[in-house]
C-alpha cells in the first residue's frame, strides 16, 4: 500500500486541499505573520548593511535593528495616514468630478446632435449615473480599519521575530538532533534568507525609480494627488506582470474626471505607460534576472492561487512564498521533481538545494 502511486496522489490532494484551505480561512492569523516574516529578511539584510558603514559600524546590531524596526512602523504608518488622508480628500472632491464629468459627455452629445434624445439620455445612465464617486471612495476608506489592524499586527510581529532571532539557531540543535540535521534546517534557512532578500531588494529599487518616474509624469500633468498615485504604482508592482498597469489604471480614470479632456488623458496614459515598458521590459529583467528562478507560467499560476487565497497581499507575496516552497521541494529527494518543474532553468532548481550564499 506504501508504493500505490494513486493512494499517494490521492493523500497528497488532501493535503494540497487541506492546506489551501487552512491558509484560507486562517488569514487574518497568517497573513500578517508571513508578511513579517519576510520583513525581518529585508530588515536584517539592512541591517548587517548599515553595520558595515563607518557611521553605524560601532552602533551594536540590537539597537541598529531597534532602529530599523522603528523606521519601518514610522514608514507604514505615514503611508497608512497619506492614503487614509487621499481617499477623503478624493472623496470630498467628488461632486466636482462628477460635474466634470457631466460637462464633458454634454459638449460631446451636443457636438454629436445628441442632446435630449434617448442616446444620450442612455450615455448618462452608463457612465455619470452608474456609479457614485463618494460613495466608491468612501466604501474604498472603510477598509483602511482592517488594513490598519492588520499593519499593527506586521509591525508587532516583526518587532517580536528580530527580537528573538539570536537564540534561532540554538532552538533548531536542540529540535533536530540528528546528525546533520539541525545544519541542513539552517542551511535551508539562509538559502531561503538569500533568495528572498535579494528578490525583494532589488524589486524594491526597481519599484522606487518607476514610482519616482511615474510621480514626475503625474507632477508635470498636473494630476491631483500625485504622490499617493505614484506611491501606489510602486506598490502595486510588486505584483508581477499585471500589478503596475492596474496601479496607472486608477489616476488615468480619475484624469478624466479631474481634467474633462480627451487629449490630457491620453498624454498622461502614454507617458505612464512608456515608464511600465522602460522599467518592466529592460530594467527590470536586467536586474532581477534569474533571482527567483521561476518559470513564467508559474509565476501566473501562483498569482492567481495566492489572490484567491489572500487577495491583492497574496498576489503581492506570490512569488517570494512560491520561491520558498521551491526551495523547500528542492532540498529532499522526494520533493526535488517538482522543484525542477516550478524552475524556469534546471540548473538553477538543482543548485536550490541549500548551497546559496550564507546571508
Amino acid at each position: 500500500m506504501r508504493n500505490n502511486p494513486l493512494l499517494n496522489l490521492a493523500l497528497a490532494l488532501f493535503i494540497l486541499l487541506a492546506t489551501g484551505w487552512l491558509l484560507y480561512i486562517g488569514r487574518p492569523i497568517i497573513l500578517p505573520l508571513v508578511t513579517a516574516l519576510i520583513t525581518v529578511y529585508v530588515m536584517i539584510s539592512a541591517s548587517n548593511a548599515l553595520h558595515r558603514q563607518p557611521l553605524f559600524r560601532r552602533l551594536p546590531q540590537p539597537v541598529l535593528r531597534f532602529f530599523l524596526v522603528t523606521v519601518f512602523a514610522g514608514v507604514i504608518m505615514s503611508l497608512a495616514v497619506i492614503s487614509a488622508t487621499t481617499i477623503r480628500e478624493i472623496a470630498s472632491l467628488a461632486p466636482v468630478y462628477e460635474a466634470n464629468i457631466d460637462g464633458m459627455l454634454e459638449t460631446v452629445a451636443v457636438r454629436f446632435g445628441l442632446d435630449r434624445q434617448a442616446m444620450w439620455d442612455e450615455l448618462r445612465q452608463v457612465t455619470i449615473e452608474a456609479f457614485n464617486l463618494r460613495t466608491l471612495f468612501l466604501g474604498l476608506l472603510g477598509g483602511f480599519t482592517d488594513i490598519g489592524g492588520t499593519l499593527f499586527l506586521i509591525v508587532l510581529y516583526t518587532a517580536f521575530l528580530i527580537s528573538e532571532r539570536g537564540g534561532f539557531e540554538t532552538k533548531v540543535a536542540a529540535a533536530f538532533k540528528a546528525e546533520g540535521q539541525a545544519e541542513k534546517v539552517l542551511d535551508v534557512t539562509r538559502t531561503i534568507n538569500s533568495r528572498v532578500r535579494d528578490y525583494l531588494a532589488i524589486k524594491t529599487l526597481i519599484n522606487v525609480i518607476l514610482a519616482t518616474i511615474s510621480f514626475v509624469v503625474l507632477w508635470l500633468h498636473g494630476t491631483d494627488f500625485a504622490l499617493f498615485w505614484a506611491l501606489l504604482i510602486g506598490l502595486l508592482n510588486y505584483i508581477p506582470y499585471i500589478g503596475s498597469y492596474v496601479g496607472v489604471f486608477f489616476p488615468v480614470v480619475l484624469s478624466v474626471a479631474q481634467f474633462a479632456s480627451l487629449p490630457m488623458t491620453l498624454s498622461l496614459t502614454l507617458f505612464l505607460t512608456l515608464a511600465q515598458v522602460m522599467v518592466g521590459s529592460y530594467l527590470e529583467p536586467k536586474l532581477v534576472g534569474r533571482q527567483v528562478n521561476l518559470s513564467p507560467i508559474v509565476v501566473l499560476v501562483a498569482l492567481s492561487v495566492w489572490t484567491a487565497l489572500w487577495g491583492v497581499p497574496g498576489a503581492i507575496l506570490a512569488v517570494p512564498m512560491t520561491s520558498v516552497l521551491a526551495i523547500i521541494l528542492a532540498n529532499f529527494e522526494e520533493t526535488k521533481p517538482f522543484a525542477i518543474l516550478l524552475a524556469d532553468t534546471v540548473t538553477g532548481a538543482e543548485d536550490s538545494g541549500g548551497r546559496e550564499g550564507k546571508g
